[in-house]
């Protein structure tokens, strides 16, 4: 039998509101929210477990919804129907389509990150606060096909609703790790991975600098940059020069900058 809810005084709705608003929910339970058919496949092609999947026929067909369901986990999804009024209740977007799910969260520990070759191109991200620009970041590092993204001393989690709207799902698409500077520094120099702090201090301009060895590109946030302990163990600073009135530019920008000047470097057909 198929479980239908019609209320949003539903305690599984409610549930789901909490999961969604605050990640103190998210960590007990170990869940994460995903919206919209577009994410939730891309969280299922990262062979993330959907656990449960709320939708509306109004908007998605069933047949749909079931593929999704039994997306190559042991344990098919819980399939929930849910009125139209319910799901505009619930869902944390205007538009998804008429589908949410509940996904198992994982580990994003620094000794699960895995290389295909001896070069590979990291993006680390120090201490970024706005799930935004975290999401433009991630969008970035998808379309250059990066390595693998760190996030240093991260402020909010990688399941924040609005991290995985901003990336448009691609917070499923990258290698990610988190960690202190401490232990990130410590594993970039076990691996022999060149650091190239992004910092006005002893800096180069980024195009002489030679990205085809193992590198990773540290990128500060634009209030404050990167701290010392970064610069301190930076195989070298680099700089993207600017020829308006200000001295900086958003944090994604510059990284998209950066990693694409990498790319280039290694001849990869960027078309």
């Amino acid at each position: 039998m198929l479980k239908k809810i019609t209320s949003s005084q539903n305690k599984e709705i409610k549930r789901l509101l909490h999961l969604q608003e605050k990640s103190r929910n998210r960590r007990k339970e170990n869940v994460f929210i995903v919206e919209g058919q577009r994410e939730i496949s891309l969280a299922v092609k990262g062979k993330y477990q959907p656990l449960q999947l709320y939708f509306t026929p109004e908007l998605i067909e069933f047949q749909d919804v079931l593929e999704i369901a039994r997306s190559g986990h042991e344990e098919p999804a819980e399939i929930i129907e849910i009125s139209k009024e319910v799901y505009e209740k619930s869902a944390y977007r205007g538009s998804t389509e008429g589908l949410i799910a509940v996904f198992k969260s994982r580990s994003h520990e620094l000794d699960e990150i895995g290389f295909k070759n001896s070069s590979p191109l990291i993006l680390v991200a120090e201490a970024p606060e706005k799930p935004g620009n975290i999401g433009a970041i991630l969008r970035t590092a998808d379309a250059a096909a990066v390595d693998a993204v760190i996030i240093a001393n991260p402020k909010t989690d990688l399941y924040n609703p609005n991290i995985i709207r901003s990336s448009v799902g691609c917070v499923f698409t990258n290698q990610i790790a988190t960690g202190t500077t401490s232990e990130i520094i410590d594993f970039l120099q076990s691996h022999n991975i060149k650091i190239y702090a992004a910092a006005l201090q002893a800096s180069v301009p980024y195009h002489q600098i030679d990205f085809n060895m193992a590198s990773a590109i540290v990128m500060g946030t634009e209030a404050t940059g990167l701290s010392e302990e970064w610069l301190e163990n930076s195989t070298q600073n680099v700089i993207i020069p600017m020829h308006g009135e200000i001295d900086s530019m958003n944090v994604s920008v510059a990284a998209g900058i950066l990693i694409f000047e990498a790319k280039r470097q290694r001849i990869v057909d960027l078309k």
